[in-house]
């Protein structure tokens, strides 16, 4: 007996209906994949990593969520001011003699597009990876790094 309702009965549950529309109202809003998954289970989205984008006065440093991955297998690419993070999370060894009941983590092809703010410097980017987090930091060009100007008393 399976734990999981047949896909059959997916197609008449009103609450899959329900969430399908749900669905297909947040991919238009965001322009990407479901925030929901299947009701029943259904795991056919891409893997889409988490990017957190931060600004100093010297550089701007985005981190992306990559848990499981190779960093051979990560290829980063910038052009003008957009910054390109691709790849594929492959799925584990299968097993033929594990059944799963429930399988929540996603796998698959991923393409992440960052517009930069103006004036990175395309030539001084350095990429690290460690404990499942790829840190890309892009420096500034001089004259994109915020001056201070020093105001003067009249006498």
């Amino acid at each position: 007996m399976s734990l999981l309702p047949s896909r059959k009965r997916q197609e008449w549950h009103p609450l899959a209906s329900l969430q399908g529309e749900m669905n297909r109202l947040f991919e238009d809003f965001f322009g990407g994949r479901p925030l929901m998954r299947g009701f029943w289970g259904d795991h056919q989205e891409s893997f889409m990593p988490a990017v957190d984008v931060r600004e100093t006065d010297d550089k701007v440093i985005l981190e992306a969520e990559l848990p499981g991955m190779d960093p051979k297998e990560v290829d980063i690419k910038l052009e003008g001011d957009l910054l390109t993070i691709s790849g594929e999370r492959k799925v584990e060894k299968e097993e033929k003699t594990k059944s799963y009941h429930r399988v929540e983590r996603s796998y698959g092809n991923f393409q992440r597009e960052i517009e930069l703010p103006h004036g990175v410097d395309q030539d001084r980017i350095d990429a690290t990876f460690k404990n499942g987090v790829l840190t890309i930091e892009i420096a500034k060009k001089e004259e994109a790094k915020p001056k201070t100007i020093q105001v003067k008393a009249r006498s």
